[in-house]
């Protein structure tokens, strides 16, 4: 013979029914789904939507033509077309720009085509290095060794009213 107050649930109450713990058990997994939905589907969205939305090109001015020498290449710093509204000093980035005899100019890309890593210009050597893994880049941005797959990215040059206009894309690694 068992004691009445041994089937009670410790607060004195009568305790739960099989099919009351089965509802309370769904509706909590659905809470809790419900919830998980609404932290996933902005989180998500944030990591797939760079990959989707198309940034327009951009042209960006980097400089009168006069003040460029020729057959000399320097850096030029300007706007990333795709920046986040609270992307601050991250949104600017550049290019490496020269001046030919005929007075054309030639925009390569200052990411390297391996991993996107920054090249710097070594003028003595003319040649564009990538410190992280030993690229090395002609300077008609061709690969002359190391692990880069293409030639650096180069950008459409215009001039515009005597300023040098860089017609800019989203982040250009190949």
């Amino acid at each position: 013979m068992t004691n009445d107050t041994e089937n009670r649930a410790p607060s004195g109450e009568a305790p739960l029914s099989p099919e009351r713990r089965a509802f309370v058990a769904r509706l909590s997994l659905g809470l809790m789904g419900l919830a998980a939905a609404l932290v996933a589907v902005p989180v998500v969205g944030f990591i797939i939507g760079p990959l989707i939305r198309k940034f327009p090109d951009v042209w960006r001015p980097v400089g009168k033509a006069e003040d460029f020498s020729v057959g000399k290449t320097v850096r030029v710093s300007f706007r990333d077309p795709s920046p986040l509204a609270w992307a601050g000093v991250t949104a600017e980035t550049a290019a490496w720009l020269r001046r030919d005899g005929s007075g054309n100019f030639t925009a390569f890309a200052i990411n390297c085509t391996h991993l996107g890593c920054p090249v710097r210009w070594l003028p003595d050597a003319n040649l564009f290095m990538c410190p992280c893994h030993g690229g090395v880049y002609y300077s008609d941005g061709r690969v002359a060794g190391g692990p880069p797959p293409r030639p650096l990215f180069q950008y459409p040059v215009r001039i515009n009213g005597g300023m040098v206009e860089i017609r800019t894309s989203a982040v250009p690694i190949g």
